[in-house]
């Protein structure tokens, strides 16, 4: 990913937004974030800087695989790669997130060096 795009963090757990931004900035990325998918289809529909999108899967009123949903559906905003970030790291929630319409996986603790790989393959 090019680092003069803005990567989207959503999360509704604010420590885990604090935590994730903390190191991508030092890392010299830019960072946006949302606590909800409400916040977050409202920034995207604002600005056409996004690179990536780190979302979440378990969050309350919409979750990562409604947000994938209309995320996949819409014109505007289907090409941008999303990351699915969860804390459900049972046998099967890899696949279940790809087949969700998620470009990558990682679980939680996300592990930084992997983060990095996958933003330098985007």
């Amino acid at each position: 990913m090019k680092k003069e795009k803005t990567l989207l963090i959503v999360d509704d757990d604010a420590r885990n937004i604090f935590a994730l931004t903390a190191t991508l900035r030092a890392k010299q990325y830019l960072v946006q974030s949302a606590l909800s998918m409400h916040e977050a289809f409202s920034l995207l529909k604002s600005r056409h800087d996004f690179g990536v999108i780190l979302l979440d899967m378990m969050m309350p009123e919409m979750d990562g695989y409604e947000a994938l949903a209309i995320l996949k559906q819409d014109e505007d905003l289907k090409n941008i790669p999303v990351v699915a970030v969860t804390a459900q790291a049972m046998a099967g929630d890899r696949e279940k997130c790809l087949e969700a319409g998620a470009d990558y996986y990682l679980s939680k603790p996300v592990d930084v060096d992997m983060l990095g790989y996958i933003l330098h393959a985007i």
